[in-house]
């Protein structure tokens, strides 16, 4: 509680909130410095999960799309001394390396988080049986090999 009241919303609630609004209708081109202004904000936790949001989305919606990459290497320039940021995006990155089915290493993808592992393992993008096979024989939890199992035998019915 910050406030004198205690239903009084504390202030990094409502920044975060202006952030997510701001972050998703920034412009391409005021995008990083965007983001660089929120990751200096004073509440450091506060400033990396709603810009850890924003690039959730973002390579979300460009992970197939030829601009990732551009996107990808200026927004890794600007997170690039948060740790917890600039591996979500290397993780973005392997994952669409594997969506287009380019070449990958195993290492890279059982040495990666929970977050990316469950990732691969359930989203219907993701099509590299390899991929799926190395997880559902190596994946750190129960639940990625469980998906990636399921995601391997729904892909090998007939459609």
């Amino acid at each position: 509680m910050t406030g004198l009241h205690t239903d009084e919303e504390p202030a990094e609630h409502w920044r975060f909130a202006c952030y997510l609004q701001a972050l998703e209708a920034v412009a391409e081109a005021d995008e990083a410095d965007l983001v660089a202004a929120v990751l200096r904000d004073q509440d450091v936790t506060m400033a990396d999960s709603a810009v850890g949001r924003h690039l959730d989305r973002r390579a979300a919606d460009l992970l197939t799309d030829p601009p990732f990459t551009a996107w990808a290497r200026t927004m890794t320039e600007v997170v690039a001394d948060r740790d917890f940021l600039a591996r979500r995006l290397r993780e973005w990155t392997l994952l669409r390396t594997i969506t287009l089915g380019k070449p990958w290493v195993a290492e890279d993808l059982t040495s990666a988080s929970d977050w990316f592992q469950r990732m691969a393992a359930t989203m219907q993008i993701v099509a590299s049986p390899e991929a799926l096979e190395l997880l559902a024989e190596r994946g750190r939890t129960r639940r990625v090999r469980n998906a990636a199992s399921r995601h391997l035998r729904h892909s090998d019915q007939p459609k």
